[in-house]
């Protein structure tokens, strides 16, 4: 075998190896407890959600984990084209989870008339991120592209490769701070400027592919006319600016940019 072949295999290997360790890090831990998180995810309405998504032609299969949280689980999937999926499946059995929802539910127009038991809310969730994604995507924001919604699941563009998903801001190198910042901040105005804020903008939620920044968890996020949207944005902003002044970035307060947001 050729030194470059094997040095090409060896990468290859590495990277497998690297995919496998990041996506067993983001399972469940207690592997005790395996076919309760089985059925907690795929309870049967899930799975006939997913088998009609799959009888539309929107999923062709669903091969793994890649996030598991308190509120959800995302997928890696494919579609009829072979295309790669992120399938973010919402739990429907968290009752703190449904405490969280209800300030970005509430004040919201599009949500007026919304039952209050658990599947109900947990429902209207994945509906209004599906949407916030279609306002982002159709404004020009860099989000994951929203493809299907059905009760708790969603279906979008996965970011990423080979059922690795995008590092996340906090996880990367930042050789530019600068470029960085003005690319996020640039999402921020166009996401308001179509009718919306994000309400949760942290280096926890922003991706990192290929040079692009990418906002994703946009289901809290909220339209203009919410009461708390201006709250909502001044926080967004204190956390871009905490963290690129923490790389030494010299900005503007917080309240500044905020009223150049706000006025344009």
């Amino acid at each position: 075998m050729g030194k470059r072949i094997k040095e090409k295999y060896r990468e290859k290997l590495e990277h497998e190896e690297a995919r496998i360790e990041r996506r067993d890090r983001m399972l469940i831990k207690d592997k005790t407890s395996e076919r309760e998180v089985f059925e907690e995810v795929f309870d049967k309405r899930t799975l006939m959600t997913l088998y009609d998504l799959m009888n539309d032609g929107v999923i062709s299969e669903v091969i793994g984990v890649v996030k598991a949280g308190k509120e959800s689980r995302l997928y890696w999937g494919k579609g009829p084209n072979g295309e790669d999926l992120a399938i973010k499946i919402y739990l429907t059995t968290s009752a703190e989870f449904r405490r969280g929802m209800l300030p970005y539910i509430e004040g919201d127009p599009r949500f007026k008339r919304v039952k209050r038991d658990t599947h109900s809310l947990v429902y209207v969730w994945a509906q209004k991120e599906f949407k916030n994604l279609k306002l982002a995507y159709e404004a020009g924001v860099k989000v994951p592209k929203p493809i299907a919604v059905n009760k708790n699941v969603l279906v979008m563009e996965f970011i990423g490769e080979d059922g690795v998903s995008a590092p996340l801001l906090k996880e990367v190198e930042v050789k530019d701070p600068k470029s960085m910042y003005k690319k996020i901040l640039e999402n921020i105005k166009k996401l308001y400027r179509c009718g919306l804020v994000h309400s949760d903008l942290s280096e926890y939620n922003i991706m990192v592919f290929d040079d692009e920044v990418f906002l994703f968890d946009l289901s809290q996020a909220v339209p203009l006319e919410h009461p708390m949207a201006e709250e909502f944005l001044m926080r967004d902003l204190r956390n871009l600016v905490r963290f690129f002044r923490k790389l030494g970035l010299r900005l503007p307060e917080p309240e500044s940019i905020f009223k150049e947001i706000v006025k344009e």
